[in-house]
C-alpha cells in the first residue's frame, strides 16, 4: 500500500529519512480495525520520530502520522484517537505508564489504511469534513485537555496563549473564544497575530510585551523562548500549562516567582479516548471549525514537513486522499 515513512532515524537532518512509497498491507489483530484513510495532519511528533526520538532502532520503517480519519470497511466514518493503551489498563488513557502512540510502537495514519484498536476509532460527526476531522486527534485535544481539563478557567476568565500559528495555539483561541475566556495571544508577525485575530482572540502581541494586565492562565507549547514572559505575565495563583517546548526544553524557573506569587505549573499530554468524543461533540454544539492552514497530497508529503520545520504555518498542514 502507499504510504508516508521514516527508513531510518536521523536526527541531524530528519527529512533525509522520509520516504513516499509503499509498505506491506498491516494485519489486523483480534479487537482491532482497519481504518482506509481519507485525510491525515502533520504533527512536530512526526518530526521527533525522523530523528529517533521515542523509538527504537529496530521499529523502523515507521509508517509517520498519529491523526487521522477514515472509513471502516462497513462504512463507518471516524476520526482515529492514537493513544494506544495496554489492554489491562484501567483510568486515564494518558496516564498508563505502558501507553505508546501511533508511530512509536505501532504504524500510524500517512498510508492507505491504518490498524488501531476499535475502541481508538471514535464516530466522526457529520459536519466535519475528513479534512477538519484529521485534526482533531492530537493538536485539537492537547488543546482541549490544556484549556478544559487542566487549567480550571472560567468563562470571563483571560488566557494567553505562547504562539499564534501552530496547531495547539489555533485550536486553544478557538475553543477559549467559544468558552467566553478573553483571548490574548502574541505571534511573531503581523500576519500570524492577524490570523489569531480571525479565529478570535481579543488581542495580539509582539513576543515578550508587555501585557496591560496579568492573565489567569498561559499556555504554553514554545518553551525557552517564551518561559520566562509566561512567568512574568501572570497573576499570583496563576498557572501555565505546557504541552511542549519547541524552542528548547531548558527554561528557567525562576522558582523565587513561583513560590512567592503561588503560581502553578501542569503538564498536558494528548487527552483520553473520552475527551476526543467530548472534543467532537462540543465542536459541533460550538459551531467551531478549525483552522486547516494547507491541504496537499499524501505525495506531495515532503513540502508539507518542509513546511512545518520552517514555521509556515497558519494551521494545521492535512494531507488527503
Amino acid at each position: 500500500m502507499f504510504a508516508v515513512y521514516a527508513n531510518e532515524a536521523n536526527a541531524d537532518d530528519p527529512l533525509a529519512s522520509l520516504v513516499v512509497g509503499e509498505r506491506p498491507d498491516p494485519e489486523i489483530p483480534e479487537g482491532w480495525v482497519k481504518v482506509n484513510v481519507k485525510a491525515a495532519s502533520l504533527n512536530m511528533h512526526d518530526i521527533w520520530t525522523l530523528r529517533g526520538v521515542g523509538i527504537k532502532e529496530e521499529q523502523f520503517p515507521m509508517i509517520l502520522g498519529c491523526d487521522g480519519a477514515g472509513v471502516l470497511d462497513d462504512g463507518t466514518e471516524v476520526v482515529i484517537h492514537s493513544v494506544v493503551n495496554d489492554p489491562s489498563w484501567r483510568g486515564d488513557d494518558t496516564l498508563d505508564p505502558k501507553r505508546t502512540l501511533l508511530t512509536e510502537k505501532f504504524q500510524g495514519t500517512f498510508a492507505d489504511a491504518v490498524v488501531v484498536p476499535a475502541r481508538n476509532a471514535v464516530p466522526k460527526p457529520d459536519g466535519l469534513s475528513m479534512t477538519e476531522a484529521a485534526t482533531m486527534g492530537t493538536a485539537w485535544l492537547t488543546a482541549y485537555r490544556m484549556l478544559f481539563v487542566k487549567s480550571g478557567l472560567r468563562p470571563g476568565q483571560t488566557m494567553l496563549v505562547q504562539g499564534a500559528s501552530g496547531g495547539v495555539s489555533t485550536a486553544l483561541v478557538q475553543l477559549g473564544r467559544a468558552a467566553g475566556i478573553r483571548v490574548w495571544v502574541t505571534g511573531r508577525s503581523e500576519e500570524k497575530r492577524g490570523l489569531a485575530e480571525r479565529l478570535g482572540a481579543h488581542q495580539t502581541f509582539e513576543p515578550g510585551a508587555r501585557l496591560p494586565e496579568r492573565v489567569d492562565a498561559v499556555f504554553e507549547t514554545v518553551g525557552k523562548a517564551t518561559w520566562a514572559h509566561s512567568m512574568k505575565s501572570l497573576k499570583p495563583g496563576g498557572i501555565i500549562v505546557v504541552c511542549g517546548s519547541t524552542s528548547g526544553p531548558d527554561a528557567s524557573a525562576d522558582l523565587q516567582r513561583l513560590f512567592f506569587l503561588q503560581l502553578r505549573v501542569a503538564g498536558s499530554t494528548m487527552g483520553t479516548r473520552d475527551e476526543l468524543a467530548d472534543l467532537l461533540a462540543y465542536t459541533a454544539l460550538a459551531g467551531i471549525r478549525p483552522q486547516v492552514g494547507s491541504e496537499l497530497p499524501f505525495e506531495d508529503a515532503r513540502k508539507g514537513f518542509e513546511d512545518m520545520l520552517e514555521g509556515r504555518t497558519a494551521g494545521k498542514i492535512v494531507l488527503t486522499r
